[in-house]
């Protein structure tokens, strides 16, 4: 019962980060032209997806995939939780710097800014994801913290 309740804790969370990915990514970063770009482009949506996305398909690599006793100490999440937090901001990155080019606009260290607090974010969406799914592993479960 606890596992179900943690699943679902976990997917709640992300989809209430999906819906207020505008509210939340403007309280960490805000540069008026920058995010009145970000705000038209829908941008801000677009990076909750992504950001979500990557942390489950992460996690899911991890707990599901590779699912492995010689792959399940700390450090090996780790490793993970470093993958995801740093392809993220990579991905937003080029994502909304492409979407700037061909509107004409040059918010390099803006986003560069930006992509910052969206590593951050990461972290805390992977460990979410974490422990939301670790319970039906066979291998990993224990991971990152022991029962």
């Amino acid at each position: 019962m606890n596992k179900s309740i943690m699943l679902i804790a976990g997917v709640i969370i992300s989809v209430c980060f999906v819906i207020f990915s505008t509210a939340i990514f403007e309280s960490l970063y805000y540069e008026s032209e920058f995010s009145l770009s970000m705000y038209e482009n829908n941008l801000y949506v677009t990076v909750g997806l992504v950001s979500v996305g990557l942390a489950w398909a992460i996690a899911a690599l991890y707990y599901y995939l590779i699912n492995s006793v010689s792959f399940s100490r700390w450090y090996h999440w780790m490793v993970m939780l470093l993958a995801t937090s740093v392809l993220s901001p990579i991905v937003n990155y080029v994502l909304c710097e492409n979407t700037f080019e061909s509107d004409g606009y040059d918010f390099s260290s803006q986003l560069f800014n930006f992509s910052l607090r969206v590593f951050a974010v990461e972290i805390v969406l992977f460990v979410i994801v974490s422990f939301a799914m670790r319970w039906w592993s066979s291998n990993c479960r224990h991971t990152p913290i022991p029962e």
